[in-house]
């Protein structure tokens, strides 16, 4: 028994991916994996019931035995592609607890807003409290990715909502670019999320990554970004791309709130995306669409690019607003099309505007624009 548990646990695991060459040395990784294998063995036989199990941790000389115990899991902070998100699914895969969560943040917060939604509409007294109870229900381990605040809404309700699922024994551990005092940074009336940041600084262990690779953007210059003629060639190359940068098993769908609507990537993890020129050229999408998907996606890889006319005129316009949302996020796209940039729009009323498109869409093969963040 003992054998099988060290060979669930986030450092076996690390290690191993190590030994096969998977993974390359790297000291700020290697602390951050001590931090989660610590939280690991402390969850075997953690209950929310019994606070100290887990919240004593994180004993630092300098903070009272009651702060220790506030301590609630972990944040993990640190620059695009140090592997952050990469070691919180070695954590969660062979977390020894039920039932247990993983999502982008941004994923949680869209389910969270339609709970409140739900709430209202039965006129709860408390709509936050109601939610609290119910993801509290569902995941005793919460891990987030990509935690991160840019819309006033989402920011006047994540502090009461996160107080209440301490209070509840939740246990999360999160990924983020920015350390906690940054978030939400220059937002509208920041001084109410304050108390959301000084929250997230006592509930949980806050630890930078600060490894000086950008594992992701070494992988992405190993290959090429922009793949064409279409045909089966093209699609096996960005089947390659894609499991280079996410691994085995594919991602899943991401629904996106926008409005009124939902806007669906067919395929997500670890901040890349992947869908069809068709499920987001050809479909009834606008700028609101594009720009939510910029916020949780870092690299797009887009399908099966067309070549653009008069006859697809409503879609090509769609794919202009789309790069053009890319281009002015710093969004990465790696592509398969059906003719080079230059030549994907010949003729029809948007060929002449399309320039600076194709103009854009070169620009975005170059080694220059993959190491812009």
């Amino acid at each position: 028994m003992a054998s099988e548990t060290v060979a669930e646990s986030p450092l076996s695991r690390y290690r191993a991916l190590l030994a096969e060459g998977a993974l390359q040395p790297d000291t700020a990784q290697r602390a951050a994996v001590e931090k989660l294998e610590l939280l690991h063995i402390r969850l075997k036989s953690y209950r929310p019931g019994n606070r100290r199990s887990v919240w004593g941790l994180f004993g630092f000389g300098h903070r009272g035995e009651a702060e220790i115990e506030e301590r609630t899991g972990l944040y993990i902070f640190g620059g695009v592609g140090r592997g952050k998100s990469m070691l919180m699914d070695l954590f969660f895969t062979s977390a020894p607890i039920e039932p247990k969560r993983r999502v982008h943040f941004h994923a949680f917060m869209q389910e969270v807003h339609r709970g409140l939604d739900a709430a209202r509409a039965q006129d709860a007294d408390d709509p936050i409290d109601i939610v609290a109870n119910e993801v509290a229900r569902s995941a005793t381990l919460l891990c987030f990715d990509e935690l991160q605040i840019t819309d006033i809404a989402d920011a006047m309700i994540v502090g009461r909502l996160f107080e209440k699922l301490f209070q509840r024994g939740v246990v999360m551990v999160t990924t983020s670019n920015r350390p906690p005092s940054d978030l939400y940074k220059d937002g509208l009336q920041r001084e109410r999320f304050m108390p959301f940041i000084d929250l997230i600084s006592d509930h949980l262990d806050v630890h930078q990554l600060d490894g000086p690779t950008d594992f992701r953007l070494a992988r992405m210059q190993s290959f090429t970004v922009y793949h064409t003629p279409l045909g089966p060639e093209a699609d096996s190359a960005m089947d390659a791309a894609w499991t280079t940068l996410v691994g085995p098993g594919g991602g899943k769908p991401l629904r996106l709130r926008v409005g009124t609507r939902e806007l669906i990537v067919p395929r997500h993890r670890i901040g890349n995306g992947r869908a069809t020129f068709e499920e987001l050229c050809a479909r009834p999408l606008g700028p609101a669409d594009y720009l939510a998907l910029v916020d949780v996606v870092r690299t797009l890889f887009l399908d099966h690019i067309p070549r653009l006319s008069r006859t697809n005129n409503n879609e090509a316009k769609r794919f202009v607003t789309l790069i053009d949302t890319l281009y002015e996020a710093k969004t990465h796209l790696i592509c398969s099309a059906a003719a080079a940039p230059d030549e994907l729009y010949l003729e029809g009323e948007g060929a002449f505007e399309f320039e600076r498109t194709a103009s854009r869409l070169n620009e975005m093969q170059s080694d220059g624009w993959r190491v812009r963040e």
